[in-house]
């Protein structure tokens, strides 16, 4: 028979930090949360696509290093070789 782990702070494995005190949140604790989500709707500004594109262009050249220089050697020399 299948027992499930309680749920709550009676269980074993309950753990807080609240070390004992009330869980409410402190007024220095919203304060902090207000200026987090203002950092956050400040980055939905009009650039907030091209810099999602840059960080993606960024990581698949990060991980693509070897291929994106090969690719790079390649389009440069048949561009050298149009001219």
């Amino acid at each position: 028979m299948p027992t499930t782990p309680p749920s709550g702070p009676s269980g074993p494995y309950w753990s807080t930090a609240s070390f004992g005190d009330t869980t409410d949140t402190s007024p220095m604790e919203l304060s902090a949360l207000g200026e987090h989500l203002d950092l956050c709707r400040g980055l939905r500004g009009r650039l907030f696509a091209a810099r999602c594109r840059v960080e993606g262009v960024r990581g698949f050249v990060a991980s693509h290093l070897v291929t994106t220089a090969l690719g790079a050697v390649v389009l440069g020399a048949a561009g050298w070789l149009v001219l």
